[in-house]
This record gives structure tokens, C-alpha cells and sequence, in this order.
């Protein structure tokens, strides 16, 4: 007769040997590695619950999807650029001259299995990467979760932007059929436009004349080695920034600039990210397996000497394709040099707008002279000027965006190029400035309103006739986290010239802080309300207490 041993937890609640041995496993290596503090630490963490905290989650795990997916194609892909004749199953291009790199790129997507639909989630997960990053950056701009002490954070959420766009331009040029070499011929004269040293860097980076023969060897090299190990580093620097201070939240009760209110990593965000991950994941497969992108056998191999109407970059670049379409061919040479302004002009615009991003904290930081920290975030509509700037960004953004389409809506709507390309133009100096100024007049509007709803309370649309004529309008007092939502942000004011500040930082809170709605006092609250206890004793007394109009009286 034999006998089985048990590892599984006893009858009477004793650990099994398993247990046990790895209760002393996990002793030895915590005495060695401090990592039950850790693990202790970062599962008491406290993260607020709000559904726009989620766009970054999003990023984070579509670079995981990108990482996985493009672990896969690495394994079939060849960075090469040596010319060969198709010979695959592709019946349209047999026989074709290609380069290894399409041609490879052909096989797997008909040849290998799930090629296509690896090849679909890598593409698919780079346009949602990006997405999540935008939207993550601008709800972080609009709410002034950038001050302090974020700012290193905000230039590190800015970098992953800037490399997801390089990431993605790298990622789709090395297919080398047609529509990726356009791209690659407009960086070309984008390094030529620069004065001296443009042809050397051009050379250099293509090995010879373009197209050259190294491109894709090196892109292929910036695009699975170097990028992705800076983005790692910065995602990592991210997440420990974020872990470090305090996680905004948004203004409600018993949220300060002291404290955070939310749940645990452990068990709650634990869970959710966990089930939010596969969430992400199988929408991008769904996408990825019924909506086809980057089709680039109708394309065919890349040759210099064709370029086709119609061909647009990934969103995420089509501004910069638009700036270089609405810039009229202006040029001129100085010591034998051309000067391409046509190429220059687009380059600095595009260093401006990014410019303005990247150091918009310390502007803001500046212009206020508030040094404190901000863990409670802001209304948007609580900094007019701010939500102003940052809706014309985007609107500069939207236009290139729109004007490297000229084409495809001349086309589809059956216009002239010509006049798309001037209203362009236009819109590029005029509609900035638009929507800047009714974005900030929507903002004081609704400051205006929200001060109206915390001193007077809802309105009822009920009016009560007293006795002696006078109308009474029936309002419904909001509850004392309501109201405070209304009244807690901070109040800015003009700066004078003089007492160390300067006439340019005199002006600049001039044009932040001019237009501004009073925030409501302790003194106006206190006597508003003693005024409605007042005006609902007259009309208590008057009605009974009943605010039931006649008609609804009679129908009952």
C-alpha cells in the first residue's frame, strides 16, 4: 500500500511542503532584493477613477501591442534593398523588379500565417499609439495637470509624442513600395532645403544619391533598436514620475492639493488594467482583421520616377505634408547658395508649434509666478486664455492637416486645387485667431453661468406672485460640494509694471488675466444665501411649502 503526500494546503489549515517552500523562497529573495516594500508600496497606491485618465492606459498598452506584433514581423522581414524578380503567389507583380524588402514584405503578408493580420495589428496599434498620446497630452493641457511639479513630466509625455511620429514614419517607409518612397523623397528635399550642410546630411543618411541602397537597412535599424528603446526609457521614467508624486484629480469633495482620492493599485487597478488590457487588444485585432491598411501590392515596388496623386502619410504626419503644400515656391540664392524658403519656412513653423508645446508649463509657470503644487486639476473653462491657445494649436494642427488633402477633396467634391489651396492659406492665419476668441468668450461665459449657479442655485422656471405683486422666481440651492466644485479655483490678476516685474511679464498676465469673472466670496455666498432663506420663507409661507403650478394642480 502506498501513500500520496499532499502539497496542497491540509485539512486543518496548515500550508502544504510547496507552500511552505515557497514562503521561504520568497523570504530569501525579499531579504535580498527589499521587494515586499515595493510591491507594498506601489499596491497602496491611491488612483483617482475617471474615464479620461484612461487615453494613457490606451497608449501604453497599444506600444505593448506594437512590441508584440512587431516582434513577430521582424522574424519574416528582410532590410535589404538588393533588386530581385518576384516570384511568389501574388499573380499581378510576377516578375516585377523589387527589392528584397518588398518583396519580403509580400511574402508575409500572403504567404506566412497571420502575416497579414500581424501585419494589420503593428499599423493599426501605431495610429491608435498615437491617438491616445494626442488626446492624453491635450486633456493634461487643458486641465493644468502640466504645473508643478509635472513639468519634467510633461517633456517626457512630449518626446513619446515626437518619437511616436518618427517611429511611425520609420515604421511605414520599409515596406519600399511607392507610397513609402514619396515619403522618403520629401524628407530628401526637406535635408537638401537646408542651406550648406542639407546635400551632406542627405548623403549621409541615404548613403549616396537617393534613393540609394542603405535607407532601409538604417530605418529598419531606427525602427525596431533605437526609438523603441528610448520610448521603453521614457515610458519607464513616465510611470516612476507618476508613481512619485501625486496623481491629479479632479475637483470634488474632500479632493485638495494635499490628499488623493481614488482606490488601490491592489486589488482594484490591478483588475481593471488587466481587463482593459485584452479590452484594447481585441478591438485592435477586430480592426485589424476586417479593415484592410497599407495595401502595398496595389501600390507596387518603389521607383523613383512616378509620383501618384493622392499619397498621404499616416494622420500624425499629414500636417507636416500640408505646411509644405500650402507654401507658395518661394526661393532665392545668396553666394551661390539656394535658399529654399519654401522648404525653410514649413521648418520653422513646425519647430514653433511643437516649440510652444514643449515649454507652454514654464510660459504659464511665468506669466502667474505660482511656484506652489497643483494636485487638484482645473476646468477647463476656469483658464479661457489656456483653452484658447490650445484649441487654435489644434486648429493650426487640423488646417495642415486638411491641406495635405487638397487633392483628394479637389477631387471628391469637384473643386478647384487652386482655390482650396488659398483658402487654406487663409484659414491658416485667420482661423487660429477665431477660434481662440470664441473659445475664450465660451470659457468666461461659462464662468459667468457657473458663478450665476453657485450664488442663486438651479433655476425652476417656477415663479410665485406674493401678495403684494412682486414676482419670485423659485430656485433650487445646489448642495455644498456642488458649490464648492463652483468656487474653489484659484483667482489670477494683471500684474503691474514695476516691484520686480517686468513690462513684458506686466503684459503677458495683461493678455492672460484682463477678461476675468469674479470668483464668488465668502461674503457674496453668505449673503446670497441668507437672501434665498429669505425669499423661500415669503414663498413658504405664501404656498405652504407646495411649488406645484395650477395646471399640474387641476390635472391631478
Amino acid at each position: 500500500m502506498s501513500t500520496t503526500i499532499s502539497s496542497s494546503p491540509k485539512q486543518d489549515g496548515q500550508p502544504g511542503r510547496i507552500a511552505k517552500l515557497g514562503a521561504v523562497g520568497g523570504d530569501w529573495l525579499d531579504q535580498r532584493t527589499m521587494g515586499g516594500g515595493l510591491v507594498k508600496f506601489l499596491g497602496r497606491k491611491i488612483f483617482p477613477d475617471h474615464w479620461s485618465f484612461m487615453f494613457g492606459e490606451v497608449a501604453l498598452y497599444s506600444f505593448v501591442i506594437l512590441l508584440i506584433s512587431g516582434t513577430f514581423l521582424t522574424m519574416f522581414f528582410v532590410p535589404a534593398m538588393d533588386e530581385v524578380i518576384y516570384d511568389g503567389v501574388y499573380e499581378p507583380l510576377q516578375g516585377a523588379h523589387m527589392s528584397r524588402a518588398f518583396e519580403s514584405t509580400l511574402h508575409l503578408s500572403f504567404e506566412v500565417k497571420g502575416g497579414l493580420l500581424f501585419r494589420q495589428m503593428h499599423h493599426w496599434a501605431a495610429l491608435v499609439f498615437m491617438v491616445a498620446i494626442f488626446v492624453h497630452m491635450f486633456r493634461v493641457f487643458f486641465t493644468g495637470a502640466f504645473r508643478k511639479p509635472r513639468e519634467l513630466n510633461w517633456l517626457v509625455g512630449f518626446s513619446l509624442m515626437v518619437l511616436g511620429m518618427v517611429a511611425g514614419f520609420s515604421g511605414y517607409s520599409l515596406p519600399d513600395d511607392v507610397l513609402s518612397g514619396n515619403g522618403l523623397r520629401v524628407i530628401d528635399g526637406l535635408m537638401k532645403a537646408i542651406p550648406v550642410v542639407g546635400t551632406y546630411l542627405s548623403m549621409l543618411l541615404f548613403g549616396g544619391e537617393f534613393p540609394g541602397h542603405q535607407i532601409i537597412p538604417r530605418l529598419f535599424t531606427i525602427h525596431i533598436l533605437i526609438v523603441p528603446a528610448i520610448i521603453l526609457g521614457l515610458i519607464a521614467v513616465h510611470l516612476t514620475l507618476l508613481v512619485l508624486s501625486k496623481h491629479t484629480h479632479y475637483p470634488g469633495p474632500g479632493r485638495t492639493d494635499r490628499n488623493v482620492v481614488g482606490f488601490p493599485v491592489f486589488p482594484v487597478y490591478a483588475a481593471k488594467a488587466g481587463g482593459f488590457f485584452f479590452l484594447v487588444f481585441g478591438i485592435i485585432t477586430l480592426v485589424s482583421a476586417t479593415v484592410a491598411i497599407n495595401a502595398v501590392w496595389i501600390y507596387g515596388p518603389y521607383d523613383p520616377s512616378p509620383v501618384s496623386a493622392g499619397s498621404q502619410p499616416d494622420w500624425y504626419m499629414l500636417w507636416t505634408d500640408g505646411g509644405l503644400r500650402l507654401m507658395p515656391g518661394w526661393e532665392f540664392t545668396i553666394f551661390g547658395y539656394v535658399i529654399s524658403l519654401n522648404m525653410l519656412i514649413p521648418f520653422a513653423v513646425y519647430g514653433g508649434l511643437l516649440g510652444f508645446l514643449a515649454l507652454y508649463p514654464f510660459l504659464e509657470a511665468w506669466v502667474t509666478g505660482d511656484d506652489r503644487e497643483h494636485h487638484v486639476l482645473d476646468l477647463p473653462y476656469n483658464a479661457p486664455v489656456r483653452a484658447g491657445l490650445g484649441a487654435a494649436w489644434i486648429t493650426v494642427y487640423l488646417i495642415l492637416a486638411l491641406a495635405a488633402t487638397n487633392d483628394l477633396i479637389a477631387i471628391k467634391l469637384h473643386l478647384s486645387i487652386n482655390d482650396l489651396t488659398w483658402l487654406f492659406r487663409i484659414a491658416f492665419f485667420v482661423a487660429p485667431v477665431l477660434v481662440f476668441y470664441i473659445v475664450k468668450r465660451l470659457c468666461l461665459s461659462i464662468q459667468r453661468h457657473k458663478r450665476d449657479l453657485a450664488i442663486h442655485g438651479v433655476e425652476t422656471s417656477k415663479v410665485v406672485r406674493m401678495e403684494n405683486g412682486e414676482m419670485l422666481e423659485i430656485h433650487e440651492p445646489l448642495d455644498e460640494f456642488d458649490r464648492w466644485v463652483l468656487v474653489q479655483h484659484d483667482d489670477y490678476r494683471p500684474l503691474a509694471e514695476g516691484k520686480g516685474v517686468s513690462k513684458l511679464r506686466a503684459k503677458a498676465t495683461s493678455f492672460f488675466f484682463k477678461d476675468r469673472i469674479e470668483p464668488v466670496t465668502p461674503s457674496e455666498l453668505r449673503e446670497a444665501l441668507e437672501h434665498a432663506g429669505h425669499e423661500k420663507h415669503k414663498i413658504d409661507a405664501l404656498t405652504g411649502g407646495d411649488y406645484t403650478v395650477p395646471s399640474a394642480k387641476v390635472g391631478h
